[in-house]
């Protein structure tokens, strides 16, 4: 069996326009060492033409030219097993030097699925992560080496001056134990006869107490003239008739009002980056088609195009998807996008989106009522305030497996002790917390 046999070459599949992000991408899987099978316009291409190749993975380059015939090759692009890679093709077409060089190993990484993405001669650097096991044993020295030290402590010995500076009297000797210095303490007292015991004398009886009967100069009768109208009063108002109840001004309470704002202020952030578009994707498809909470997707485009990525989401997600804008409430059971410069605040009714120069907080979720998943290429920033997050009561999840492009911050997570798993297995487990069934209530 030879090397090949063993690590097959990765069959891909380019689609792009003609154009510099072509040509970019065409380089980039030149140095990935990959076979590409079909090169070619999605303007043009039928879907059979894909087909037929076999394709293991797929790259195309976005653009809202190609918006159309993505759509009209959805059929060959959602074979089971393959693997769709997608690339802004205005980033593609000005990426070069060094940026260029990072994207490409960060394509190989996926493509061969794993996980060096490092330059050439970076591969040998030593783990910095602790490892279990004991110490190795320090070298016993030799006898040999400290004769000569112990020879010579040996001759000087005799020369060690004595403590003379204090000598104890010789009739003097330090107690054996603590009770008998404290009995050397005490004074010797002469003995006396045993005193005789004399009875003691009773108590002396108590003076009679006056008698508060005694005095009878002070009492009086009760004027029963002039208390009668008082009690008659009295007896008149407690046996005069209710009050009559006024309904004329009742209304019922907001119970949703007065529910505490964590209850609706829960959500499901997803955060993505680098190789997200794929697992975004994998993972938006596997949801159900109802869900109690809404979902917040954060992923950083270079571009800035949220745009396509929510049609693009649009298509696999049985939910609905929308770009999310500062004032608009966060609807559950329905995917909202979230800008660079959008963030969201808790309020009594539930999450409302914002301007926020520093994008999403994650601090800003309800921790009881909400879900956090960390997908490929997500910010290392973002594992504190997910631990922390968790260590408050959510539900902290990060991606796992071959797919996994970017696995920094995921495998943080999930080295912390969180979820872990394929962005499908990650919305299976989501739809069993958080899924409708078909009249509307919690799974």
């Amino acid at each position: 069996m030879s090397v090949s046999d063993l690590d097959p070459v990765p069959a891909v599949a380019l689609l792009a326009r003609p154009g510099a992000a072509r040509e970019r991408l065409r380089e980039a899987l030149a140095h990935a060492d990959v076979q590409i099978v079909l090169e070619d316009d999605p303007m043009t291409l039928e879907p059979q033409a894909l087909h037929d190749a076999r394709p293991q993975f797929v790259v195309i380059a976005l653009e809202a030219a190609i918006e159309d015939a993505l759509e009209r090759l959805e059929p060959a692009l959602s074979a089971p097993g393959l693997t769709l890679v997608f690339d802004e093709a205005e980033l593609a077409a000005r990426r070069d030097g060094w940026e260029a060089q990072r994207w490409g190993r960060h394509l190989a990484a996926k493509l061969h699925g794993h996980q060096q993405v490092l330059p050439p001669g970076a591969e040998d650097e030593p783990a910095l992560q602790l490892e279990p096991g004991l110490p190795s044993t320090p070298p016993v020295p030799k006898e040999t080496a400290l004769q000569t030290h112990l020879e010579q402590a040996r001759s000087w010995a005799d020369d060690v001056p004595a403590d003379g500076l204090y000598s104890p009297p010789a009739h003097l000797h330090e107690p054996v134990a603590l009770e008998q210095a404290l009995a050397a303490l005490q004074p010797v007292l002469p003995e006396t006869a045993a005193p005789v015991q004399v009875a003691p004398e009773p108590p002396p009886v108590p003076a009679a107490a006056p008698s508060v009967f005694t005095d009878h100069t002070a009492w009086s009768l009760v004027d029963e003239a002039s208390d009668a109208p008082a009690v008659a009063s009295a007896a008149t108002s407690t046996g005069s008739a209710e009050p009559a109840f006024d309904t004329g001004h009742l209304s019922l309470v907001d119970l949703d009002a007065a529910a505490p704002a964590g209850s609706r202020s829960g959500a499901l952030l997803v955060l993505a980056g680098i190789g997200g578009p794929d697992a975004l994707r994998r993972l938006l498809a596997a949801l159900p088609s109802g869900l109690a909470v809404p979902v917040l997707v954060h992923m950083r485009l270079d571009g800035g195009r949220y745009g396509n990525l929510v049609k693009q989401m649009a298509r696999v997600s049985p939910l609905p998807v929308q770009l999310a804008e500062a004032g608009q409430r966060a609807t559950a059971g329905e995917v909202h996008v979230l800008a660079d410069d959008i963030g969201v605040h808790a309020a009594a009714d539930g999450l409302y989106f914002q301007s926020e120069a520093q994008g999403i907080s994650i601090a800003a979720l309800s921790a009881e009522h909400s879900a956090l998943v960390l997908l490929s290429g997500a910010d290392l920033a973002h594992v504190g305030p997910a631990l922390d997050l968790a260590a408050a009561g959510a539900w902290v999840a990060g991606q796992v497996g071959e797919g996994c492009y970017d696995p920094a911050a995921a495998t943080a997570v999930v080295a912390a002790g969180m979820v872990a798993g394929e962005p499908q297995e990650l919305a299976q487990v989501i739809a069993a917390r958080w899924g409708l069934d078909d009249d509307g209530d919690a799974a």
